[in-house]
């Protein structure tokens, strides 16, 4: 009897054996026309994507312009902003007409594209950025707020590192915040001070003006950068300077500080696109520091920031234009620490956002022959 059973039992186990791998056999073949009828699949889709990124591209222009319109008029701020470079990153088609449809940051107030960092702020208001430094890194971060809140993290826009070159300091600009180096793609300027660290020049990755020759340091930069302006050589152009006054004597008093620099054309009809610069393109503009009172009772120096400065330093200042023909003393660039290493930055016409951000890195660093 026990010898039937381990027949049986052997039997039976055969023959599951031989009914599985059929089982395996037919799921095989199953799987295989599921593969191929996948990828037809994926093909067919791929064929859609085509067929509607060329219909996307083949619009009419009023159509097209119209539909551009109404995403530049309903993203005013960001991160809703992103959607009117996504419709700058369809095709080259969509790009011409954005740029044309999207104005300069002096006309309406916004910064867009990378380009709009070069350009003069607006007349009738600042924009309010912030600066954050990481000291172990020696890097710093400029930031366009978007919420009163000084703790706000807001909109990357440009990131500079200070190194060490010999007898002198550079912070070098780029867009990236990854990639701070004179030999990136992001590379956008550099900041170069003497020894002392009272006299700092300002230099651009492209030309102020048709003409313009580049510095002759060996540091200067031999190849393009492409983010802001493809069409122009690239290198080191001085488009300005910031000088602060001798302390000799050490008497009581802040800093003082003088800034001529050659400021881009506001271009308020203009698109936002970075062109091809010419001799009428920029012009010069002094700048000054506005003279702080002193305040009996607090028994120290004193500037109205309007709230945007917290705590009390010697990195606190704000600048005028030296010889303005209003005859007014309205505040052009505004810059105040509000936290340990966080400090507000606002700028406005005639400054660019690369200018205000290299000038408020001259404030960084200790200037013995002028405190």
């Amino acid at each position: 009897m026990s010898l039937r059973k381990a027949f049986l039992s052997r039997k039976f186990s055969k023959s599951f054996r031989e009914l599985k791998s059929q089982q395996d056999g037919n799921q095989s073949r199953r799987g295989d026309r599921r593969i191929v009828h996948d990828s037809a699949e994926l093909d067919r889709v791929s064929d859609c994507v085509e067929s509607t990124a060329s219909s996307w591209s083949t619009l009419l222009p009023e159509l097209l312009g119209e539909i551009i319109q109404r995403v530049e008029d309903s993203e005013d701020k960001w991160p809703h902003r992103q959607n009117v470079v996504a419709c700058a990153c369809v095709c080259k088609r969509w790009r011409d007409i954005t740029k044309e449809i999207v104005r300069t940051p002096s006309a309406n107030g916004k910064i867009t594209f990378p380009s709009c960092l070069k350009q003069p702020g607006p007349s009738d208001f600042p924009h309010q950025c912030l600066i954050k430094r990481n000291k172990k890194t020696s890097t710093f971060y400029l930031y366009l707020a978007l919420t009163p809140s000084f703790t706000d993290k807001g909109k990357f826009l440009l990131a500079a590192r200070r190194y060490r070159r010999g007898s002198h300091t550079e912070y070098i600009i780029s867009l990236d915040a990854d990639d701070i180096s004179q030999g990136s793609n992001a590379y956008v300027g550099k900041l170069s001070s003497d020894f002392l660290g009272t006299n700092f020049t300002i230099y651009d990755s492209q030309p102020p003006h048709s003409g313009a020759k580049p510095a002759s340091r060996r540091s200067s930069r031999r190849f393009a950068s492409k983010q802001i302006s493809p069409q122009v050589p690239a290198g080191n152009f001085e488009v300005g300077q910031v000088s602060y006054r001798f302390n000799l004597l050490k008497s009581r008093g802040p800093r003082r500080m003088i800034c001529p620099l050659n400021c881009p054309a506001s271009g308020e009809t203009g698109s936002s696109e970075m062109k091809k610069p010419d001799h009428g393109s920029y012009h010069n503009t002094v700048l000054r520091n506005k003279a702080p009172r002193w305040h009996d009772q607090l028994q120290c120096w004193c500037l109205n920031f309007h709230g945007r400065v917290t705590v009390a330093s010697v990195k606190n200042f704000q600048l005028v234009v030296a010889l303005d023909p209003k005859g007014d003393d309205e505040t052009v660039l505004q810059f105040g620490k509000v936290g340990d290493d966080i400090f507000t930055m606002d700028f406005r016409h005639p400054l660019s956002a690369f200018q205000a951000f290299a000038i408020c890195l001259t404030s960084f660093g200790t200037k013995l022959a002028c405190e």
